[in-house]
């Protein structure tokens, strides 16, 4: 997810079209929520860490009878790597996303007294968590407005210039500093799901685009 060196990145869209958008996506849904379904905030940062290079239907699919079995880091601990490998095998990299929940629920246990820990730099030092899946958790459990950049939004903030930017990182700082305050807790769960069943990759459904009038991507699709 990044661009090349030599490309541009466009200003943002100014403040007021930015308030058009973002208040049409609330109108259609003034609540969204991340589609990776969970019971607290250890399951999620569990089903986030699965879901690198995973669908989130894969990963719902994969985690419907597990999280009935563990809902805490100590009894992740308890079922052990080969159980979990088992229930886990469905998803991408299973092994390795196996080795890490194991380990990040030991160090939960160990050095946070089994509790998922409220800071971004806390929960990035735990195996197999980078920046988007403690954005995510940060978001979705604890209503920080941390911005999961993935794919979706990535694809999204340039081509409608919500958030512009040549890397994830740009991406994410273009929406805090673009995006009005008002819309910052759930805009990134607009964009992901805006890019995901309208402003698709390949061929983006620009006819039923609530935003069409508002997005200047020149390669508009019927």
């Amino acid at each position: 997810m990044a661009r090349s060196p030599a490309f541009r990145v466009p200003p943002a869209l100014p403040y007021g079209t930015q308030v058009q958008i973002f208040s049409r996506f609330r109108e259609a849904n003034p609540a969204p929520v991340t589609e990776l379904e969970f019971v607290n905030a250890f399951t999620l940062l569990v089903a986030v860490a699965l879901s690198a290079q995973a669908t989130d239907v894969g990963v719902n699919k994969a985690t419907k009878n597990l999280f009935r079995m563990v809902s805490t880091p100590q009894q992740m601990l308890d079922l052990g790597i080969e159980a979990l490998t088992e229930e886990i095998k469905t998803i991408g990299l299973f092994r390795q996303k196996a080795k890490n929940v194991i380990a990040l629920s030991k160090r939960l246990v160990d050095e946070y007294g089994g509790e998922v820990p409220q800071s971004r730099a806390a929960l990035m030092s735990l195996p197999g968590v980078g920046r988007k899946t403690a954005n995510v958790v940060l978001n979705s459990v604890f209503n920080f407005p941390a911005q999961a950049v993935d794919t979706h939004i990535f694809r999204v903030g340039n081509r409608t210039r919500l958030a512009p930017g040549r890397d994830v990182d740009q991406v994410e700082r273009a929406i805090e500093d673009n995006v009005p305050v008002e819309f910052q807790q759930n805009a990134h769960h607009w964009l992901i799901l805006h890019g995901r069943y309208v402003c698709q990759a390949r061929r983006p459904r620009c006819k039923i685009c609530p935003i069409e009038d508002l997005c200047p991507y020149e390669e508009k699709t019927e």
